[in-house]
């Protein structure tokens, strides 16, 4: 087998969440070109089929779940319903998760902040125990990723809403004790943290916090902000038996925004 036969993904089934658009559905795309088939959730049934659709095109299988994963009980739901209606997932990508609220510390509701742990992080909880035990049951391994952030390891500059950097930072620990209690059984869990890129969501801060995104770019070492087609080929690999002997590991993908 050669080196590039490593990276594929054929006969396997992956789950990820957020996956109709912006960095999920990047991901889902480039898994699907690897040979995957994917279940996608997401809030809205129109974007859904239209990712569903274009991995379609690529000679793959597409499941669509119509569920706000922010909510633990449709999160919940949505794990449920694609285990016993779908099947077994080889791969999970939880993917979902958003700033949401530029709120200080001072003045942030209490309802507000537990919203925003509930999507950003006990999503990613729900997930990796559902899928995880289902995986452990079937015996034959897997591969969890999870999508943190490099606000899981900075406090960003210009912005309020802390829900965030503090729910990116214990989902990259989450990472790695998931890691630590099921490397003996063939599950790896990683995490990917990306910095800037624009996603749908960042273009709206573009537009409402013009000040944060440009202040954000200068301190980008390569000038940009990241394209979403660039983190697929980083879900593949970590999706992958390429990455057999990676567990617990955070990948940051930022444009070297944390070098400074």
């Amino acid at each position: 087998m050669g080196v590039l036969d490593s990276f594929r993904q054929d006969g396997k089934r992956a789950m990820v969440t957020g996956g109709s658009r912006g960095l999920g559905r990047a991901m889902a795309l480039a898994l699907a070109d690897a040979g995957a088939d994917v279940v996608l959730t997401g809030r809205t049934q129109a974007t859904l089929d239209s990712t569903a659709s274009e991995v379609r095109a690529l000679g793959r299988r597409a499941w669509t779940i119509e569920a706000d994963m922010g909510v633990p009980a449709s999160c919940e739901r949505a794990f449920a319903n694609a285990l016993q209606d779908i099947g077994p997932i080889d791969i999970l990508i939880n993917n979902v998760g958003n700033r949401e609220e530029d709120v200080p510390i001072q003045t942030e509701p209490l309802e507000t902040w537990q919203r925003l742990i509930d999507l950003n992080l006990t999503s990613c909880f729900i997930g990796t125990r559902m899928a995880g035990a289902a995986m452990l049951e079937r015996g034959n391994g897997g591969r969890i990723i999870n999508i943190a952030s490099i606000s899981g390891m900075i406090a960003n500059r210009g912005i309020a809403g802390r829900h965030y950097e503090t729910a990116k930072a214990a989902v990259l620990h989450f990472t790695r004790c998931a890691a630590a209690d099921w490397a003996p059984f063939g599950i790896t869990v990683n995490a990917i943290c990306p910095g800037l890129f624009m996603t749908d969501a960042n273009k709206t801060w573009n537009e409402t916090r013009p000040d944060v995104i440009e202040a954000i770019v200068k301190n980008i070492p390569m000038g940009r902000t990241g394209d979403p087609q660039e983190i697929g080929p980083l879900a593949v690999y970590l999706a992958s038996p390429a990455a057999a002997y990676v567990t617990g590991a955070a990948f940051v993908i930022d444009g070297g925004y944390t070098l400074w």
